[in-house]
């Protein structure tokens, strides 16, 4: 695929170069220092000469720095700075010039570190594009330049591979196309169906007879649509700036006025000496770089200073919605088994066959057997059929694990579990012994546990509205929405949409767009702030990004937005401050109560003071303390081994509704034995152990009651489940059966509401 214009000479060109500002700052030290010296040895003419010179040498670039400005219609504190700088020298105030070229040039240094925007050069995007395909020919295939592909030709592509055409399936295809939809699980297309540029293929080799060349195809786009996004991106005004539209003016009138008035032109200087405006160009990005630093402690990497601003002043957040908010891999959430089969069984039997199979829903079927605590059964004489799923032999039966089971007459607990599916938006995996159907696998992409803690702390945090913008179904992505409390839901969108719902949005304030894919990097190149979370390899939307969480989790996009408002208020704090200290001290030297050098080093001391305060950004622990982390991971470790009980509990309720039949009191048996040797002791275990150690972080034990609470519910069903079984010692009695269902199913909503509240509520602690 051709490349389009490479972003890396125009990121190149584009930046500045920290070398020159850092090397300035060392040359007006040196100079200051050398000065000193002079005069100090009795050379005062030798002195002024060096200090004149270090004054000479800031003023310089300061004025191309002002002009650069003054060019783009805007003025800022530099001009304060380049007023007094020419203003010491004009009236040989020069030890007071060389003060100011130090202060200067000292702010250039840390402001730089604090603005300079990260090149967002998309060489990920292009890394990914493939380079070479396999033409179809006589006699196999030919590996050939990829931008050699012309529409109508037919080539190989094998599995793993990206497809690097648009094109037509003659034979149908499994691909993952969360790259450039979102969608978390695997796609299977018919012959005859359209693919994409951009996809992975998912399954065997597949043929795809190309429709278009690639720079006409779908990959190329959402390159070209990352790079225009990006040109267009506007820089962020800096605090200092908006500050010194105002303190500018004051500033020259009181110097004007108090040259008109006493006739004499150093008490203008030493007006505009003072006035120099250090705190806002030190306690400014000072502030803003220890937000910086904080943010990268707490797992966040903040490109420059200007987007830790605009953090701080976000009003809308577009959200991605797999594997940003979601996990981004399917897990299997619920098993259903036919009479007479038990979730250990079938999980063993189903992961026997599936550890072969590099299908991503396969590697939820091996996660969800060893999270039940069973390890795959050796299978024999595994194959696969893409798009139908695997089948093997698994100690002397034919297991298969896939589509759904041939035929239209299906028992009742088939019936119902495919009604689960549909009503719970869940894919379904069937699990098949020689040919008759024993289970089903509800399997869902999970929202994180971090999620809703993250969008209630999101608001705290003063972001008004979160929509969700993902490329997912309309029915997934607002079932999502509504779990989180979501302001508007924009789904089934294509990358091009994505950038002008961003567009749209930053109409009513500051934009920020939060995503992990491929698709995802024109939006967050066009937002205000982009925000990518980069643990899972998604390079293309880290570059792309205004800030890049480095670990797996979601609630650090809080942590980023709680430092961020933290440090801004902390830098206007320290620029309205100072500026108000420095104006009474501009009043002062008009008066004739300040020379230039008292000046200066009465400026100099209200940057202390300011700069101190602009250090507290380096604080900032929440209060209470830590979560016991290791604690915490146990627990949320007996959760997932947990689930063959949950369900344990479910499969018996859903069995009474045959009536009181042998295997639904031995379902009812299995779920009660369940909870009094797995279930019950983890509950104990969470309420004496679990919950003093939260204390601390939860600001007290009454963080818990309402846990507790649901603890006791859980034993008391599960004691009257027993009193239940207790009265029928030779199998449940008809007149039990309404009673018993509702006990169970009263335990299995209280199970469920319970451990999603634990996940959401504690489970997430640790980060925080």
């Amino acid at each position: 695929m051709p490349h389009p214009t490479d972003p890396l000479a125009h990121a190149e060109k584009a930046s500045p170069s920290r070398l020159r500002e850092v090397a300035l700052l060392a040359a007006v030290l040196v100079l200051v220092a050398a000065g000193g010296a002079a005069w100090w040895a009795g050379a005062d003419t030798a002195a002024n000469v060096v200090w004149a010179t270090a004054d000479a040498v800031t003023l310089v670039p300061a004025v191309v720095w002002v002009a650069a400005d003054l060019r783009a219609r805007r003025w800022g504190a530099d001009l304060l700075a380049v007023l007094a700088l020419a203003a010491t020298v004009a009236v040989g105030e020069y030890l007071a010039g060389a003060i100011v070229a130090a202060m200067v040039a000292t702010g250039r240094v840390l402001e730089a570190g604090a603005r300079r925007r990260a090149s967002r050069n998309l060489t990920a995007l292009l890394d990914r594009a493939p380079r070479v395909t396999h033409l179809r020919t006589e006699t196999g295939h030919e590996t050939v330049p990829v931008d050699v592909v012309r529409p109508g030709q037919l080539i190989v592509v094998l599995p793993g591979e990206v497809v690097p055409v648009d094109g037509v399936l003659p034979n149908g295809g499994t691909f993952d196309e969360s790259a450039l939809t979102g969608e978390p699980l695997p796609v299977s297309r018919p012959a005859g169906d359209t693919v994409h540029s951009g996809v992975v293929n998912a399954g065997a080799a597949v043929e795809v007879r190309a429709s278009a060349a690639a720079t006409d195809s779908a990959y190329a786009g959402v390159v070209r649509l990352a790079e225009q996004a990006a040109a267009r991106t506007a820089r962020v005004a800096r605090v200092a700036d908006r500050v010194a539209i105002w303190f500018l003016p004051a500033s020259l009138l009181i110097a004007a006025l108090a040259w008109a008035l006493t006739g004499e032109a150093g008490r203008a200087v030493a007006v505009l000496v003072t006035a120099t405006p250090c705190p806002l160009l030190l306690a400014v990005p000072i502030a803003v770089t220890g937000g910086m630093s904080r943010a990268s402690k707490a797992g966040v990497v903040v490109k420059d200073g200007a987007a830790l601003e605009a953090l701080g002043r976000a009003a809308v957040l577009l959200m991605d919605k797999t594997g940003t908010v979601t996990r981004g891999r399917p897990e299997i959430t619920d098993v259903v088994c036919a009479p007479g089969h038990d979730v250990t069984e079938v999980l063993e039997h189903a992961a026997g066959v599936e550890q072969y199979s590099p299908h991503v829903l396969a590697a939820a079927v091996v996660r969800a057997a060893a999270a039940a605590g069973v390890g795959p059964a050796p299978a024999e004489d595994v194959s696969e059929q893409p798009g139908s799923g695997v089948g093997g032999r698994v100690r002397g039966r034919r297991v298969s694990v896939g589509r759904p089971p041939s035929g239209t007459d299906l028992p009742a607990w088939a019936l119902g579990a495919a009604r689960r599916g549909r009503l719970d938006l869940a894919s379904v995996l069937w699990v098949e012994f020689d040919g008759e159907p024993v289970a089903a696998l509800l399997a869902k992409d999970p929202i994180r546990a971090d999620a809703a803690r993250t969008m209630r702390r999101l608001r705290a945090a003063g972001i008004g509205e979160i929509r969700l913008l993902t490329g997912d179904r309309v029915d997934n992505a607002r079932e999502v929405a509504a779990m989180l409390g979501l302001d508007a839901v924009h789904a089934e969108v294509t990358p091009a949409e994505k950038v002008r719902a961003v567009e749209a949005a930053s109409t009513f304030g500051v934009t920020v767009m939060t995503g992990d894919g491929v698709n995802d990097a024109p939006a967050l190149a066009a937002a205000d702030v982009g925000v990518a979370l980069g643990s899972r390899g998604a390079t293309a939307a880290a570059q792309a990004a205004d800030a890049v969480i480095l670990d797996d989790r979601l609630d650090r996009l809080a942590d980023a937005a709680e430092i961020a408002r933290r440090s801004r208020r902390l830098a206007v704090q320290s620029a309205v401050a100072g500026t108000l200290l420095s104006i009474v001290a501009m009043l002062a030297a008009a008066g004739g109560f300040l020379v230039p050098v008292a000046g200066a080093l009465v400026q100099e001391a209200i940057d202390v003071a300011v700069i101190l305060n602009a250090l507290r950004a380096l604080r900032g622990a929440k209060p209470g303390g830590p979560a016991p982390a290791g604690l915490v991971r146990r627990f949320e470790s007996e959760h997932e081994r947990l689930l063959p009980a949950r369900i344990a509990v479910r499969q018996a309720a859903d069995a009474l509704a045959g009536g009181a039949t042998p295997a639904a009191d031995q379902a009812a048996r299995t779920a009660a034995r369940l909870l009094t040797e797995q279930l019950l002791p983890h509950e104990e275990a969470e309420e004496s152990e679990l919950y003093p150690a939260l204390a601390r972080a939860l600001g007290g034990l009454e963080g818990t009651v309402t846990m507790s609470r649901e603890h006791a519910e859980i034993g008391r069903l599960a004691r009257r489940l027993g009193r239940h079984l207790a009265e029928a010692p030779d199998g449940i009695q008809p007149d039990q059966v309404d009673d018993l269902r509702a006990t169970l199913y009263g335990l299995d909503a209280v199970l469920t509401l319970h451990f999603a509240q634990e996940e959401e509520a504690y489970f997430t602690l640790p980060s925080a």
